[in-house]
């Protein structure tokens, strides 16, 4: 409110227009005299465990995220007593990282929005990750002129209709139809494809996750939400970007999210045979690797046999910890739609068939070890069979007990 006030004020009128009641948040690294917040600095920095004064003697990084702390604290109490209906941040890049961070913290479908100066740069990645937030290029600073006035005008009436919309869809009578996750890639999409028109034809409703890092962040925050009733997970890929620490890693939340919260789980290691670097920039650890060009963009690499065993490692780990049942089907035949293509270098010579019958078989036998709280079922099919695929829906069928 100290640098932002009138801003704050003029988007909180637009907001009173639209029929919405606003509350301000103030999220000022200092202690100041400006009135105007429903909820006041030395509020939000006590929801931290702070005071106002000590925030203001931090480093800007330190108070920025222990105010983000308080404001979210505040929000999520609020949206707990069924008192709040959407989000709206205004600021400039240390605004957008404590305003993101705030809606971060608060559940899908909320409607979000962040006025942003920092909407239009390559750092929204990491503003938004695996949440639903709405960025509104500020176009010019956040400051009140017409063309900054006409931008914030759009981006309050946009939240406070999705707000209205938001209340009117939680008062309205809940669809119950089971909705199951699916992880998905490329290489894996004959049998996503499959398992989707079973489950559609079964009555179940599904949700598609791509295997890109945010894609398996969404998965397991989604699980954890309450909102799925299983997992068929097709495509654990993400898992072999977190080993060689490609760009398409989920983190270590991978396979973490719906064990936890104790939902049925069928788990293939769909396109664990590969990793994913942008082309030209591939470590210079991995550049005596086997590739394919996938597209203009990604370079796949082809995991090797000590990073099967890492992977056999992870995923083991991870399907023991799980609280639901849980069952591991695994296609021996090829993981992934490009082990019927054949490998090359950096410099595109040919290197021989991308397929390793013997580095799937040491994975398996390796996985087969390790896990202790789930059946491992081997077919000699591949991932992108139509057999495979029903092999998969039937899995989930026989754990997954409808709730009457």
């Amino acid at each position: 409110m100290n640098t932002k006030g009138k801003e704050a004020r003029f988007v909180a009128d637009l907001l009173a227009g639209a029929g919405v009641e606003p509350w301000i948040i103030d999220l000022s690294l200092r202690p100041h005299g400006v009135t105007g917040a429903d909820v006041t600095g030395e509020a939000v920095a006590q929801a931290a465990g702070s005071t106002w004064a000590a925030v203001g003697e931090r480093s800007r990084q330190d108070a920025s995220a222990l105010m983000a702390e308080g404001g979210g604290r505040l929000a999520l109490d609020r949206f707990a007593r069924g008192e709040l209906a959407g989000a709206i941040g205004l600021g400039g890049a240390n605004g957008t990282t404590m305003g993101c961070a705030i809606m971060r913290a608060l559940p899908y479908l909320l409607p979000k929005v962040m006025v942003s100066t920092v909407a239009g740069t390559a750092a929204v990645q990491w503003y938004v990750a695996e949440s639903d937030i709405a960025m509104y290029p500020a176009i010019g600073d956040v400051a009140l002129n017409r063309i900054t006035k006409t931008v914030m005008e759009y981006a309050a009436q946009a939240v406070a209709l999705a707000a209205k919309t938001w209340v009117a869809r939680r008062s309205a009578k809940a669809d119950r139809t089971p909705l199951i996750a699916v992880s998905s890639f490329g290489g894996t999409s004959g049998c996503v494809d499959r398992v989707c028109e079973r489950l559609d034809a079964l009555g179940y409703e599904f949700i598609l996750f791509h295997a890109s890092g945010v894609g398996g962040k969404s998965l397991e925050r989604l699980a954890a939400s309450g909102e799925l009733a299983g997992v068929i997970d097709v495509t654990t890929h993400e898992l072999a970007d977190l080993v060689v620490d490609g760009v398409y890693s989920a983190g270590q939340g991978r396979l973490t999210g719906a064990g936890q919260a104790g939902l049925p789980q069928v788990i293939v290691p769909g396109a664990v045979d590969h990793s994913n670097f942008w082309v030209g920039q591939v470590p210079e650890r991995y550049r005596g690797r086997d590739f394919f060009r996938y597209n203009a963009q990604n370079l796949l690499m082809r995991t090797d046999r000590q990073e099967f065993v890492s992977l056999a490692n992870i995923m083991a780990e991870r399907i023991n910890a799980a609280k639901g049942p849980t069952r591991v089907l695994i296609p021996l035949e090829g993981f992934s739609e490009h082990t019927k293509r054949h490998a090359h270098d950096l410099d595109g010579k040919d290197r021989g068939p991308w397929k390793r019958p013997d580095d799937y078989r040491m994975f398996t036998d390796l996985l087969k070890q390790q896990v202790k709280s789930a059946p491992i079922d081997e077919l000699p099919l591949h991932v992108n069979d139509p057999r495979f695929a029903d092999a998969c829906v039937d899995a989930f069928l026989a754990l997954h007990q409808p709730k009457q």
